[in-house]
């Protein structure tokens, strides 16, 4: 990529299981631009409180703790870092106990106060642009993102993607599990889980991996580029993907 490229920051919300880490990994990577994974810092505070013996269960002990641990991001796409008080967090954030907990530590607002600050900070620190995924990027952390997408599937899909990830799960479980986290992060009282208003909606339930990747570059590329879509991109930016999707799809069929 040329140095002279203008940078872009893009936002891809959307709840578990929708492919929204690895495609903006990928995505970041394709187009050499930084990535952060904000639902990573949200369970390393979490680690972090039930590690410290803090109640979870308890929003006033947790927000009073929310400033103490020392939270950094790596951003490089091919290998992506996460830190607490300078211990690597990578490992113990993905077990089932921070993930069972995360969404009572998410919901204190002065934990999203915090972690907002931190996200805000490291995408104006991106040179080149940035791909930040989470839930509330697009309508919260960064809602003057160039480019705001929200991913979505059936909980079936999700439910099958995420218990691949997790060996010796259960599928049905599994999708009880996606669907109770996405009501307490859609019904949280500070920045719940919402696409935007001016998002392009992709829904991966019946695409690959790579389709969806295919789909999102043109769609930043699009932008980055400055052509004909600019912002009333919301309905041309659903064709450009819908024109990405079917390219995807045939190449796929052959």
């Amino acid at each position: 990529m040329s140095d002279t490229v203008e940078s872009v920051i893009v936002a891809i919300d959307g709840p578990s299981g929708t492919g929204k880490s690895s495609t903006s990994k990928a995505v970041a990577a394709a187009l050499g631009l930084s990535y952060l994974d904000t639902g990573a810092q949200y369970r390393a505070i979490t680690w972090w409180m039930v590690s410290n013996g803090i109640d979870v269960a308890d929003p006033v002990a947790v927000a009073s703790a929310a400033g103490k641990p020392v939270i950094e991001s790596g951003t490089d796409p091919a290998a992506p870092t996460i830190t607490v008080d300078g211990l690597d967090a990578a490992a113990p954030i993905r077990t089932q106990e921070v993930t069972a907990k995360v969404s009572a530590v998410s919901a204190v607002p002065e934990v999203r106060t915090r972690i907002t600050e931190l996200q805000r900070s490291i995408a104006a620190a991106a040179e080149k642009g940035i791909v930040v995924e989470g839930r509330d990027i697009g309508t919260t952390v960064l809602p003057d993102a160039d480019l705001k997408i929200f991913l979505t599937a059936s909980p079936e899909a999700r439910a099958a993607r995420r218990s691949g990830e997790i060996k010796g799960s259960d599928v049905a479980a599994t999708r009880e599990a996606l669907i109770k986290r996405d009501a307490a992060d859609s019904s949280r009282t500070t920045s719940p889980l919402a696409k935007a208003d001016d998002a392009v909606e992709v829904d991966t339930t019946d695409l690959t991996l790579q389709q969806v990747i295919e789909c999102v570059v043109t769609l930043v590329e699009e932008r980055r580029g400055g052509d004909a879509a600019q912002v009333e991109g919301h309905s041309a930016g659903a064709e450009s993907r819908r024109s990405a999707t079917e390219g995807a799809e045939k190449r796929a069929a052959k």
